[in-house]
């Protein structure tokens, strides 16, 4: 069985991801490309809110990691807007 990981590192990783998300080369063209960059970018955004979604309902966890996973929530939202220039919902 996989070690769980702490909310710290769920919260690195997820910032990660983000950037990962954002490296992701945009292509030239708006055809099958540009749906595949899109479904990429979400997915990858995606990845990176499941990591940190649970962790404001761990009675565990500090309230200083709980207002850093919020953040990072709102990063992905914001990071989702400035990629793919849409709000997200």
């Amino acid at each position: 069985m996989a070690k769980a990981m702490s909310p710290e590192n769920r919260i690195k990783k997820a910032r990660a991801l983000i950037e990962e998300a954002k490296a992701i080369e945009k292509p030239q063209s708006v055809g099958w490309d540009f749906f595949s960059y899109t479904a990429n970018v979400k997915d990858t955004l995606r990845k990176a809110f499941e990591l940190v979604k649970l962790i404001n309902h761990s009675p565990a966890t500090s309230d200083d990691v709980k207002a850093d996973a919020r953040a990072v929530i709102e990063e992905i939202a914001q990071a989702e807007q400035e990629i793919l220039g849409k709000k997200s919902a």
